[in-house]
């Protein structure tokens, strides 16, 4: 008797022995394989699965219904609630909620529930889904704040995170709202469970780097074509065939299948090769199931038909990849994420920060920065290698990582036109902190403030001139003269005031997309005292202007109120230089560390560097800067009595291997 065998017995003997319901009937091998396996066979908690799964049905009224009668018929033709027929590329069967198509006032929670575990149940018949598991798309695109239900998507989440036989691999809410505020108290369940890295807030770009593009329905941005009226006639072959006693307690349907065939077929649109059926027709009812299920998965390990010049024969291994490890820019945002916080690396106090750099000396941290750069690229950059793509990079050496870059909505149809050369980078207990990129060039200033728009951004700190040397550094895609207005396509970008200090000069934008109609509020901030050449003498203007970078974000957070419902410390900071890598490290590493050290009293520059150049390659572009970023930590130290001294005579002394 293998270890499965033994556990399914051991499952059984344990539901049937405990029941103190006498119209419960017992737990058949088929049910108890099913909730083993949402629990990788660890017989406690499928028992506790088990359990919690049939409170939950009893406190719904999840039993006996009957989904040939209204209101659940017309609730499930809605098609509000249906299963894909595609998978990722881990086999997950796909579950999708269409938010705009619900209207509360006009239906129960409890109808909405019939039709949602009426046809998960169909789903989970499927041993592949079973082994899988199961994504939950919640789809907010074009939605209304009347479309969405708080009480109702709790019931739904709670249903599927912990009473119900699937693992649920991820929650993607797609496009969500500034109004999203009810729904982050529901991210926040996740968050603080282990389940917190598997809620993803995207865009309809960024799904495909959770499914592949053949997976998702064209409104989401996929290939798929699926007719949901083949899904509901496969879902009642599937209940009248079951051999599940979960819903043994359903009354004898008196609706013979021909009528029920019928009556879909006449409220939903045709059903291509399908023929209508016989209860004892079990093979054409088996067939269909096939046909539908592996309608879309032939290509599953292909990312989509728009990236099929990318890294031919690599395809299975970037799907594996991002089935498991999605990458950052498709991440929620919302998660107090400990990223760069944990224990992982060399954490260190300030005053051994002091000791280390003292000991070291310049050379020493030069060194040190010498074997962090010389470690390869971790990733690849296909997106930005493509023909179309090419000229959009401002440098033919400084591209943009696949793995982490932001993704544009896709411009007339161009598959190319979501790329930008920008990566999100991970903050402080925060993902995608930033959004590091490159000083936009005059062909790819659209592109930047459409990035601006659908990312919801606030604040740009630019740490470049325009000009330097006699060279262009970045375009000018904002007026520097208060009142004056400049468009790049969709929007209209307007100067609405000018601060300028000894350091930096402060431009409040006004943001309008002439496609809504609708206007934002953007503050630019550039850093004008970076010289020429090397690294500033003092590090005490580079700390005040961040100082006063956080404090406007904060404030232009609260001015949101409940428009916005992701992290307290807002959505990315865009930051840029030139390339996006050696001012744009500097700044970002800065304020990485100086919120550790604030929070918890210790830093880790090397770790810091190494985690943002994994997600934007290149970063920190030269030993000066990594070296400043030490010296300037310490100056921020002693200007707020964090430190009462530092000695570091001798900092700048000659190594003595040094010739």
């Amino acid at each position: 008797m293998t270890q499965e065998t033994t556990a399914v017995k051991q499952f059984m003997d344990l539901i049937n022995s405990s029941a103190t319901d006498p119209t419960r009937k017992a737990v058949t091998p088929a049910t108890a394989t099913k909730f083993l396996l949402a629990r990788k066979f660890d017989i406690p908690r499928a028992v506790a699965l088990y359990e919690q799964h049939e409170i939950i049905r009893k406190r719904e009224s999840l039993y006996g219904f009957d989904p040939l009668t209204d209101p659940l018929r017309t609730e499930l033709e809605t098609g509000k609630f249906t299963i894909l027929p595609g998978r990722d590329a881990s086999g997950a069967a796909i579950a999708l909620f269409t938010a705009h198509l619900h209207s509360p006032l006009t239906v129960t929670h409890k109808t909405t529930l019939q039709g949602v575990v009426y046809q998960l149940d169909a789903a989970l018949k499927s041993p592949e889904t079973q082994k899988a598991g199961l994504i939950f798309i919640y789809d907010m695109s074009t939605s209304k704040y009347s479309n969405f239900d708080y009480d109702l998507s709790q019931k739904i989440l709670t249903l599927l995170k912990g009473g119900y036989p699937a693992r649920l691999k991820k929650v993607l809410i797609v496009t969500a709202p500034l109004w999203f505020k009810a729904p982050f108290k529901i991210l926040r369940l996740f968050v603080r469970e282990k389940l917190r890295e598997r809620v993803f807030t995207v865009s309809i770009p960024q799904l495909s780097l959770h499914i592949p593009r053949s997976s998702l329905p064209k409104n989401l941005g996929g290939t798929l074509e699926f007719d949901h009226s083949t899904w509901l006639l496969h879902c009642y072959k599937s209940m009248t065939n079951r051999e599940d006693e979960i819903l043994a307690n359903i009354g004898q349907i008196t609706t013979t299948l021909p009528t029920a065939t019928d009556t879909i077929l006449e409220n939903n649109h045709q059903i291509d090769n399908t023929q209508t059926v016989t209860n004892t027709d079990t093979n054409t009812a088996q067939q269909t199931t096939t046909d539908y299920v592996n309608n879309t998965t032939n290509n599953i390990d292909h990312i989509g038909e728009d990236d099929s010049e990318l890294a031919v024969g690599n395809h299975n291994n970037i799907s594996e990849l991002w089935a498991e490890n999605p990458p950052s820019s498709a991440s929620s945002g919302f998660s107090d994420d400990d990223s760069l916080a944990g224990a992982d690396g060399d954490p260190k106090t300030i005053e051994q920060i002091v000791q280390m750099v003292k000991e070291r000396g310049r050379h020493g941290l030069i060194k040190e920065y010498a074997d962090i750069k010389a470690r390869a690229p971790d990733g690849t950059f296909n997106h930005a290698k493509l023909r179309n793509n090419l000229a959009k990079n401002r440098y033919t050496d400084v591209l943009c990582y696949d793995h982490s870059r932001v993704i544009l909505s896709q411009d007339n149809d161009d598959p190319t036109s979501d790329y930008i050369n920008a990566n999100f980078v991970d903050g402080y207990k925060q993902k995608n902190a930033y959004i590091s990129t490159q000083g936009p060039l005059p062909k790819t200033a659209y592109d930047f403030w459409r990035m601006v728009w659908e990312q919801h951004c606030l604040v740009i700190v630019m740490t470049t001139r325009v000009m330097e040397r006699g060279r262009v550094k970045c375009g000018q895609y904002w007026e520097p003269v208060e009142g004056n207005i400049s468009e790049y396509g969709n929007y209209i970008v307007t100067t609405v005031s000018m601060e300028t200090n000894e350091d930096y000069t402060v431009a409040e934008l006004e943001l309008k997309n002439l496609k809504t109609d609708e206007t934002r509020n953007v503050s630019h901030w550039q850093f004008t005292s970076w010289p020429d050449y090397g690294v500033p003498a003092s590090a005490m203007a580079m700390l005040n202007f961040l100082q006063r970078v956080r404090e406007k974000q904060q404030i232009m957070v609260q001015s949101l109120g409940d428009l916005w419902a992701g992290h307290p410390r807002g959505p990315p900071i865009v930051v840029h230089c030139s390339a996006g890598i050696g001012r744009t490290g500097t700044f970002i590493t800065l304020d990485i560390c100086i919120s550790r050290l604030e929070d918890v009293g210790t830093v880790d520059i090397k770790g810091t560097v190494e985690k943002i150049r994994s997600q934007r390659a290149y970063s920190i572009q030269m030993p000066d800067q990594y070296v400043f970023c030490h010296l300037a930590l310490i100056e921020y130290a002693l200007s707020r009595s964090l430190l009462k001294s530092a000695d570091l005579s001798g900092f700048d002394d000659p190594d003595d291997d040094s010739e």
